[in-house]
């Protein structure tokens, strides 16, 4: 569960603390006021996709940081094991910052983390249901997925082997294309290759040849330079009465009463020490001058190389390694063209066994998508029938392309996925994207999040104005829904409804409010007075009387017998 939150400078959020516990928690408000904006914080800590806009004005970075308890999170725990982190006592920090230049940070337990390891994380501790979730259903190309979130380890493992094999499918498959180009465009392409292969050869590149002429060339252009600091430096050591003289002077004369005093004993070591190796250094000084010599021949060669390498830089790679690089790739797609006939029977050979492959993959998701279909319309039935929707059917088509050719398939089979309602007893079933209403979308999702509940482990589920275009009864039964969900996990709701407020084990309260001449975010938790007070306005609107408030009283009353 989610224990506590602190957001800083996101958005108009100022500074906020926040603690929460089991059960059901409720954000109300104006509209506007950033009951959402909490949401996004919470979202983007669990790996939602960042943007500078969040920074608030004149800040330069945001942060947000939780505490959650996962004592009981047996899939967190292994998703935090298997990158090295460790959750001391049960407990994982988040920890995010968003800079104003968009860039962001994870932290898990203090330890640096990558966003997808975030991800990972946070599938694990919160789910979010918002207004995005609505439009999902609204748009059939996203139910396939819908459908296999709702899948197993099984369902996982078998996804993941499919997708290996159709990445390897449409690689082998894209290679048999490049080779079964019609032949005049084959001969134009062997035609540049060859050029290309023989002018890199023909300029006998090495590796690190570039940097070893960068220092070589840097030497010769500052040859007098050098000299002059060598030679300086020599006799400053060597000849009478300098360097390596006073050295061996000083070591004369301490040698005179080293046996007398220990610590004189260790300061001549130390100058004997020094001199032999500035001795040696001298005799290094010594035989380089002794070699050096200005080669202006060699100078212009070197530039003359070093052009010709930033030539083939120009036209192959940005470094010298790229070039060779684009060598070895060459060379190889010179070898495949010219032998493509035989190249092209042996791709197109493993291109018919891994083809198998990929139906069999298909055919194994097909038939888990078909279980999971199954149980799922079952599940979201008797969902529906508590939310006052008993005479609608819910039900799932799964469409299966004939496996013909590689265009049947994607990265998700080669299946379509499409939910159908019927609200009507006796009416057939129809596209749910097509005749379901606003009121309806808002039960249906409720009823699917109420199923992914059941199996997923998460900790926290959020519902993000889950209760557009419901009232009444329907209103009543989606929050005693939602109650019953904070039963066996912690639940936040942003709501508009007085109904799912009323049965709020804990109400927050958002407004916005002006401080040092800026807009800021205010949370108050509510108590028993101002819980009445807060229902009552959102029963009667802008004006509250004594009898929206009784009206409040008997709300939270019939709340409390529902819950006992």
């Amino acid at each position: 569960m989610l224990v506590e939150l602190r957001v800083e400078n996101f958005a108009i959020i100022d500074k906020l603390n926040l603690s929460f516990e089991d059960g059901l928690t409720v954000f109300t408000g104006e509209t506007g006021a950033g009951k959402s904006i909490i949401i996004d914080a919470i979202s983007l800590l669990v790996g939602g996709r960042a943007s500078s806009d969040y920074v608030r004005h004149g800040a330069d970075k945001a942060e947000i940081e939780a505490l959650f308890d996962i004592a009981d999170n047996d899939a967190c725990r292994r998703e935090l094991e298997a990158i090295g982190i460790e959750s001391k006592d049960g407990l994982l920090v988040l920890r995010r910052q968003i800079s104003k230049n968009g860039k962001s940070v994870c932290r898990a337990n203090g330890r640096l983390i990558t966003l997808g390891n975030l991800r990972d994380i946070g599938r694990h501790l919160i789910d979010i249901h918002g207004q995005h979730e609505h439009q999902e259903l609204m748009q059939p190309e996203k139910h396939i997925r819908m459908l296999d979130r709702f899948g197993d380890e099984e369902m996982e493992k078998a996804k993941e082997a499919y997708r290996k094999i159709y990445g390897d499918v449409l690689e082998i498959s894209r290679h048999l294309e490049r080779l079964n180009a019609n032949e005049e465009e084959i001969a134009r392409r062997l035609d540049i290759l060859q050029y290309q292969i023989k002018e890199i050869e023909s300029a006998s590149l090495q590796p690190g040849e570039e940097d070893r002429l960068l220092e070589e060339r840097t030497q010769l252009v500052n040859f007098e330079k050098i000299f002059e600091a060598l030679s300086r430096a020599y006799e400053a050591l060597n000849g009478e009465q300098k360097g390596l003289d006073w050295l061996r002077a000083a070591g004369a004369e301490l040698e005179t009463v080293r046996a007398l005093d220990g610590e004189i004993e260790e300061m001549a070591a130390a100058i004997d020490d020094c001199f032999y190796i500035i001795e040696e250094q001298a005799h290094r000084l010594r035989d380089r001058l002794e070699f050096m010599e200005f080669d202006a021949d060699r100078l212009n060669a070197v530039e003359a190389r070093l052009d010709e390498i930033a030539r083939l830089k120009r036209k192959y790679g940005k470094t010298l390694d790229d070039v060779l690089a684009y060598y070895d790739s060459a060379r190889k797609e010179y070898e495949e063209l010219t032998h493509r006939g035989e190249t092209a029977d042996d791709l197109a050979a493993e291109y018919e066994k891994r083809f198998q492959a990929l139906i069999e993959a298909s055919d194994r998701l097909t038939a888990l998508r078909k279980k999971i279909a199954k149980r799922m319309a079952e599940a979201v039935n008797r969902e529906l029938a508590d939310l006052y929707m008993e005479k609608a059917r819910f039900d799932i088509g799964i469409e299966t392309a004939a496996a013909d050719d590689l265009a049947a398939f994607n990265r998700d089979g080669r299946d379509r996925v499409e939910f159908f309602i019927s609200t009507n007893v006796g009416e057939p079933f129809k596209p749910l994207a097509r005749v379901a209403s606003g009121g309806e979308m808002s039960r249906i999702m409720l009823a699917i999040k109420s199923h992914f509940k059941a199996f997923t482990g998460v900790t926290s589920i959020i519902f993000d104005e889950v209760d557009t275009g419901v009232g009444g009864r329907v209103a009543q039964a989606m929050a005693e829904k939602i109650y019953q969900l904070s039963k066996s996990s912690q639940v936040f709701c942003i709501t508009h409804l007085p109904q799912v407020a009323a049965m709020a084990d804990h109400h927050l309260y958002i407004s916005k409010v002006e401080k040092d001449r800026r807009t800021v975010t205010h949370v108050q938790v509510l108590n028993d007075d101002e819980k009445v007070a807060e229902i009552a306005r959102m029963i009667s609107g802008v004006e509250m009387t004594e009898l929206t408030k009784q009206h409040a009283k008997e709300l939270i009353q019939l709340a409390e017998e529902i819950k006992r």
